[in-house]
C-alpha cells in the first residue's frame, strides 16, 4: 500500500521523468541544451497564464475558460501604449491598463459565478465570446507591432546574456504563487472554499468574496501573459490568445490541480506546463503528424483525471 500511494502521490512527477527518457531514446535531438531552452520558453509562457488558472480552479467551481480571449483583449488594448517610440512612462501605462482590465473581467466572472451560483464554466465561455468580439471589434482587422525595448525585454530579452526574461518571470510568479497559497490567509481560504464550501461558511470564511478573488487572480495573471506575449511575438492581434484557454485547462488536469477543488498546487502547474510543452516539442522532433499530436494530449488529459479521482478515492479511505 505504501509503494502504491507513493505511486499515486508522485505520479505526476513519474509521467514527466518517463515522458522525457522516451523522448531522449526516440530523439538525440531532444537533449540539446538550445531545444531544452526552448521547451522552458514555451512552458513559461503557458505557465503564467496556468497559476492564474489553478487559483480559480481550487475554487472547485470549474475552469476559466476566458483567460485566452483575457490575453487577447488586454494585450491588443495594452499594445497602443507600448510602442517604439512611447515613452517608458505610457509603456508602464500600458501594462496597468492592461492588468486592470484583466482585474474587471476576473471581477465580472467572480460576481457572476459566487452571488449568482451561476456554473463557471458556462460564464466564463460566455465572457470568452463577449470580449474576444470586443478585441476584434477594437482592432478591427489592424497588427500592432514594434514595441518598447522593456517589452521586448520581458518576452524575448535574456538576464546575463543567457538566461531568458520570461523564465525568470514565470519563475518569480511561480514562487509568489506557492508562497501565497501555502502562507497567506488568501491561498488557504481558496483551498477551504474548494475542498469544503459549506465548513467554510459555517467557520465564518467569506465564500463569495474567496471565489471572486481567485477569478481575479486568473484574469490579471492571463494580461500579464499577455504583455510578456507580445515581447515575444512581437505583434499584436485580435486572435493572439484564441487557443490558450483549452491549454491552460490541459496544463492544470495534468499537473493534478483537482477539478473538485481544494487539491493542487503552483508546483503542479509547473509540472504540466512542462508535460504538455515537452509532448509537443517531442513530437515535432519525431515528425509525428499534426492530426495524432490532439489524440496524444487527449490521452494524457485522460489520464490526468484518472489520476485525480485515484488521488481523491484514496484520501477518502
Amino acid at each position: 500500500m505504501k509503494a502504491k500511494e507513493f505511486a499515486i502521490k508522485y505520479s505526476r512527477i513519474l509521467i514527466l521523468a518517463v515522458i522525457i527518457a522516451g523522448i531522449s531514446l526516440a530523439s538525440p535531438e531532444f537533449l540539446k541544451p538550445s531545444n531544452l531552452m526552448n521547451v522552458a520558453r514555451q512552458s513559461s509562457m503557458l505557465l503564467i497564464m496556468s497559476l492564474g488558472m489553478t487559483c480559480a480552479m481550487l475554487l472547485g467551481r470549474g475552469v476559466d475558460m476566458s483567460v485566452g480571449a483575457t490575453l487577447s483583449l488586454t494585450s491588443c488594448v495594452a499594445a497602443g501604449f507600448l510602442r517604439s517610440s512611447d515613452t517608458v512612462g505610457s509603456v508602464l501605462l500600458g501594462i496597468v491598463i492592461a492588468m486592470a482590465l484583466g482585474m474587471l473581467i476576473g471581477l465580472v466572472n467572480g460576481v457572476l459565478i459566487s452571488y449568482l451560483h451561476l456554473p463557471a464554466i458556462l460564464v466564463t465561455y460566455g465572457i470568452r465570446e463577449i470580449i474576444r468580439s470586443v478585441a476584434f471589434f477594437y482592432m478591427d482587422g489592424d497588427v500592432i507591432s514594434g514595441f518598447h525595448r522593456i517589452i521586448a525585454f520581458m518576452g524575448s530579452g535574456f538576464i546575463f546574456g543567457k538566461i531568458p526574461t520570461q523564465i525568470i518571470i514565470a519563475l518569480i510568479l511561480t514562487l509568489g504563487t506557492a508562497w501565497m497559497l501555502k502562507h497567506t490567509r488568501i491561498g488557504r481560504e481558496l483551498y477551504v472554499v474548494g475542498a469544503n464550501p459549506s465548513a467554510a461558511r459555517f467557520s465564518g470564511l467569506k465564500v463569495e468574496r474567496s471565489v471572486v478573488l481567485g477569478f481575479v487572480l486568473s484574469g490579471t495573471l492571463a494580461a500579464l501573459a499577455g504583455i510578456v506575449y507580445l515581447g515575444r511575438l512581437g505583434a499584436a492581434e485580435a486572435e493572439i490568445g484564441n487557443a490558450f484557454h483549452f491549454q491552460c485547462v490541459s496544463a492544470v488536469a495534468i499537473g493534478g490541480i483537482s477539478f473538485a477543488g481544494g487539491a493542487g498546487s503552483a508546483w503542479g502547474a509547473v509540472i504540466g506546463a512542462l508535460i504538455l510543452n515537452i509532448l509537443l516539442n517531442g513530437m515535432n522532433l519525431l515528425n509525428i503528424s499534426s492530426y495524432w499530436q490532439g489524440t496524444v494530449n487527449g490521452v494524457v488529459i485522460i489520464v490526468a483525471v484518472l489520476l485525480d479521482y485515484a488521488v481523491r478515492k484514496q484520501k477518502g479511505k
